[in-house]
């Protein structure tokens, strides 16, 4: 049994450390966090020790695994932390918000051979699991295009998105990971757009409400993300992946599956999940256990940093096409062994 320490009592901390809690192979050791009325209240919910500094809980002895749930200003210092004692390690995503710090981090990390999991939790998702088996499976032949909708139910607080590094590093960043992994070649080139349809206010952050993100890879497949910080129907996300031998294509999830039928109106549905820990409530679970089949089989991570990385790099890329208007080149691969090389280096063409 896995003896894990959970850093942050915050609202995705309760989540993973509820299942780890619950989960029949690991053992919840202790939460961490400096604010001691929430941690202690977790702490006594779950039946775990309670503790107030992240350092000093990473380092006991009776811990054998970390997962990192604070704010991201402390990922790096956490994860290295961890990894220099041997401990591998679940970390919310993003890495950093600054990119030369991030790749930094990612070249340490891989030096020293840690093991490191980035919880892009969509990655886990049943019908994304689904979808990715079918185009491993070759069911929609060669991918040629990807549709992606990532709609939040409202918009979050002011506080929270004037620290969010902006919607395309803090949203966005999940639906370019989901691209990457679905076309299935990187892409080369990004183009996006941005406004203030919900909160025209945000230009003062600055950030905006709404976005659109045109990709094409270098063999020419196209992505389109389209998203939004307030869809008044709930959570909308959706999945479209055509082919040269058809489709595929996830919808929303409900609360049931009931469909009414009257004078007034036909066809009549359930509304969908209202918030993504209702939505992804599976795919936070099936997470923790594809990190834990990774260490047990000594097998590769299925999200790393190095994947955070790299849709860092696509979001920093469609924060500029949005600033200047103009398309983005993405810069080459280049390897990590000089942190000093900025991997995503972007020129407007």
């Amino acid at each position: 049994m896995l003896r894990i320490a959970v850093l942050g009592a915050g609202r995705i901390g309760k989540i993973h450390a509820a299942n780890v809690a619950m989960n029949s192979r690991t053992k919840l050791v202790v939460v961490a966090d400096p604010w001691k009325e929430g941690v202690d209240s977790l702490a006594d919910q779950l039946g775990c020790e309670a503790s107030y500094d992240y350092v000093s809980a990473i380092h006991r002895e009776d811990v054998d695994a970390v997962l990192i749930g604070t704010p991201t200003e402390f990922h790096i210092e956490l994860m290295l932390q961890a990894v220099k004692l041997g401990k591998p390690v679940i970390c919310e995503k993003p890495i950093d918000m600054d990119y030369e710090r991030a790749a930094a981090a990612v070249h340490e990390l891989e030096s020293l051979n840690g093991r490191v999991m980035l919880a892009f939790n969509r990655r886990f998702d049943p019908d994304y699991l689904s979808l990715r088996r079918a185009i491993d499976a070759g069911e929609v032949g060669d991918v040629r295009q990807v549709i992606i909708t990532s709609r939040d139910p409202g918009l979050a607080s002011r506080a929270y998105l004037e620290t969010s590094g902006g919607i395309y590093r803090d949203m966005t960043i999940h639906d370019f990971d989901m691209a990457r992994s679905l076309l299935g070649e990187e892409p080369v080139e990004v183009f996006a757009i941005g406004s203030r349809l919900v909160d025209p206010t945000l230009e003062t952050i600055p950030d905006y409400d709404s976005v659109m993100v045109l990709m094409r890879t270098a063999s020419g497949r196209q992505c389109h993300i389209n998203c939004c910080r307030e869809a008044v129907y709930g959570f909308d996300q959706r999945l479209e992946v055509s082919g040269s031998k058809g489709m595929l294509l996830n919808e929303n999830h409900r609360q049931s599956t009931i469909r009414r039928y009257g004078a007034d109106a036909t066809d009549v549905a359930e509304p969908l999940l209202h918030f993504f820990l209702e939505r992804h409530a599976d795919s936070y679970k099936i997470e923790l256990d594809s990190f834990l089949d990774a260490l047990e089989t000594n097998s590769p991570m299925p999200a790393t940093p190095r994947d955070g990385l790299l849709a860092l790099r696509l979001a920093n890329c469609a924060t500029e096409s949005a600033a200047t208007g103009r398309v983005v080149r993405v810069g080459h691969h280049l390897s990590l062994v000089d942190p000093s090389v900025e991997v995503a280096q972007a020129a407007g063409v």
